[in-house]
């Protein structure tokens, strides 16, 4: 095993200078310090994981829960995003997505070693939300995507704003009569909720009660049922809102049993714009999340909260998306 004392002898430098080229600390020239690292990487020189966490505090390992049910587009996406980060920042990644017996998130991150953990998605029970708020109230640096714990950064995509811009995009489009099939309750769904009413409310339209359906996310035999309900009401919306883009196969499914076809007898609009809304024929009309950047920040910010937790404010950061138009919203303008 090649040892800092090996490349001191290589390059005819103190094992003190060495050392500060190898972890980035002033003292050394920049010629120098460049020697240092390249001799280092053709000598295959590998740090000790074990001495770099005695001598700094911290294993350069960042925990991941997620959890989730189904497996999404959206949440890998988001996962693409984290890791590139944290690799390019030199830190590794282990996923807490398990509770075994007594033992919790928590446990399972202190367990690995975990500088600080990053709450991507902890799942849907009661049992999942309680142990990620005792992770969230531990001493451990912790960052959420999507979800809000007191003093704790969030990350989200912009829940509120992106909702209005598709109402006002629809009613562009010559629709007054705008359904929204929205998730299970939570901040998300709150969030999506507020931007809906008040985008109605600025635009005059009025929304009936019978438009507003809950259904599950990424559930496309819930979406199905909320899209029955819909057409059973005595004045039909002309457009539906969907939870996300797998939930709105379950309504395009439905409206095809009942012989309607999508956009010409309704139009139907998504939510996420993963990769399967353009192969769909016709494509869907949908709002794409920038995912890689939503976990690409969260683990910036995880990091700062890490290295520099004396300066660290804890914030509420928004990562906005666009629309994507697509085939399945019918221009009543037209």
């Amino acid at each position: 095993m090649v040892t800092i004392k090996d490349i001191s002898e290589k390059c005819s430098l103190s094992v003190a200078a060495v050392s500060k080229a190898l972890n980035g600390r002033p003292g050394i020239g920049p010629e120098k310090a460049e020697l240092v690292r390249r001799t280092a990487q053709e000598m295959g020189y590998f740090p000790n994981a074990a001495a770099q966490t005695l001598k700094t505090n911290r294993s350069m390992n960042i925990g991941i829960l997620f959890k989730n049910i189904m497996a999404h587009e959206y949440f890998s996406v988001i996962l693409e995003g984290i890791r590139d980060t944290a690799e390019r920042r030199g830190y590794d990644i282990t996923f807490l997505s398990n509770l075994t017996g007594e033992h919790g998130y928590y446990q399972h991150a202190k367990r690995r070693q975990c500088d600080g953990v990053i709450i991507v998605q902890p799942g849907y029970s009661e049992d999942d939300h309680a142990q990620a708020r005792l992770l969230a109230e531990s001493e451990l640096p912790v960052v959420a995507i999507d979800d809000v714990f007191p003093g704790r950064t969030t990350v989200t995509g912009e829940n509120v704003e992106s909702v209005g811009e598709i109402v006002h995009y629809l009613y562009g489009m010559g629709h007054t009569r705008i359904a929204f099939i929205h998730g299970e309750d939570g901040d998300v769904t709150r969030q999506r909720l507020a931007g809906f009413y008040r985008a109605c409310r600025d635009l005059g339209l009025q929304v009936p009660d019978e438009y507003v359906i809950p259904a599950r996310y990424q559930e496309p035999a819930d979406s199905g049922l909320a899209t029955r309900k819909l057409l059973q009401c005595k004045i039909r919306p002309t457009c539906i809102m969907y939870p996300d883009d797998i939930a709105y196969l379950g309504g395009q499914t439905e409206l095809e049993s009942q012989g309607l076809s999508v956009p010409d007898d309704m139009s139907c609009f998504g939510f996420d714009g993963i990769r399967m809304t353009g192969v769909l024929r016709p494509s869907l009309a949908t709002y794409k999340q920038n995912g890689w950047g939503i976990g690409a920040t969260a683990t910036e910010q995880l990091i700062s909260a890490i290295e520099d937790p004396k300066c660290y404010v804890p914030d509420t950061i928004t990562i906005a998306g666009s629309i994507q138009p697509g085939g399945t919203v019918r221009n009543l303008k037209n």
